[in-house]
This record gives structure tokens, sequence and C-alpha cells, in this order.
């Protein structure tokens, strides 16, 4: 989790998000530390009609427009968020998503300058990464929860990793986070957990 080497730790969600959207499966397997892994992708074989059959016609799923409208119909303008991970373009990138809803965004690089951001402007909300340099997100929202509930202790947060198993969502919860979003997040779906955390307020 307290990484040193770069990169934003998607590589491998987006290679299963891939694989998964042409119906196959990724996994792994390795003979032990420090002896390499191998990733197996197994999909499946396309069906060949020989002539096809005039009387069917293809559909092609269309995109749903019951989301984006249950997007707009919430709001987070005025909403102070504390962006914190490490990477500066993931930052960059939810700010920009931040700032386009009309949210007044801090961002901190690290869980120590999140740290003392929050005890020093008290954000309405905290979206941090877990997997940084030094202190992770986990040790971040621990001592957050340490916190007086004047300096910020009862802060709502949400946690955005590429750690995405059942059971890194159950650590993030119990650590003390709201909830829990695996990268590449979905920014409509971000901007509506903020907003429910607001209004639960």
């Amino acid at each position: 989790m307290t990484r040193s080497h770069g990169g934003l730790g998607l590589g491998l969600a987006i290679v299963k998000q891939v694989v998964e959207l042409h119906g196959g499966t990724i996994r792994v397997k390795s003979p032990g530390k420090n002896q390499g892994s191998t990733f197996i992708v197994s999909l499946p074989l396309t069906v060949i009609h020989p002539e096809p059959t005039p009387t069917l016609r293809r559909r092609h799923p269309t995109s749903e427009p019951a989301v984006a409208t249950q997007a707009s119909a919430v709001s987070v303008a005025g909403v102070r968020v504390l962006v914190v991970d490490d990477q500066p373009d993931a930052q960059a990138l939810l700010r920009r998503l931040f700032e386009e809803q009309d949210a007044v965004v801090s961002t901190a690089s690290s869980a120590a300058e999140a740290f003392a951001l929050l005890r020093e402007q008290r954000p309405d909300v905290l979206v941090s990464d877990i997997g940084m340099p030094g202190e992770d997100g986990y040790t971040l929202i621990r001592r957050v929860r340490g916190l007086p509930v004047e300096q910020g202790g009862r802060t709502p947060a949400i946690a955005l990793t590429a750690y995405a198993s059942a059971e890194d969502r159950v650590r993030a919860l119990v650590a003390g986070f709201q909830h829990h979003l695996s990268k590449p997040i979905e920014p409509v779906e971000l901007i509506v957990l903020v907003a429910s955390l607001m209004s639960g307020r």
C-alpha cells in the first residue's frame, strides 16, 4: 500500500475490465516470491454462422440516459472536497471533475499533507487514494477518525483505489471510509456518492 514506485496502479484493473467485456476471464499464478508471475487470459471462441438468418435483425445496445438524468438531479455545488492522490494526473482529473460541478476543491499529495489540510480547512468530504508512498489511505482515515468531532473526526470519506476485491472494500469500510470505489472510477457515480453523503448530514 505504501508503494514507492510510480504508476497509477490501474493496469491490472483495466486489463480485467477489457477481458471481461470480451466475455473472458483472467487469472494469475506464481511459484513464489521473486520468481515472477504468469497471467492467463481466457477468451471465448466466436460462434460463426455459415449463413446469416434473414429473419433476425441485429440489435445493438443503446446508451441508457437514466444514469445521466439521475446525476443531473443532484448537486455538489459549494461542497468543499479534499482530494488526496500522490499522482498529479489523477489529482488533476478529480479536481476538474469536481470543479465542473461547482464544488470547492483542495488537493494533497500525501497522507500527512491531507491530515494537516483537513484540520486546517475542515472540508465537507474527503476523497482519498489508498496506495500512496509513506502513509497509505488506511492510515490517513484512522488518524482522521481519531480526531475530535470539532477538528474533523467525522468528516465523510470515500476511498478511491485500484485494490478492488471484496476484502479491500471491507478493509476500507472497517478503517473508517463510508464508501469504496475502484479505479478507474465512473465520474457520475462519484458525484452522486458525494451528493448522497452531503444529503445525509
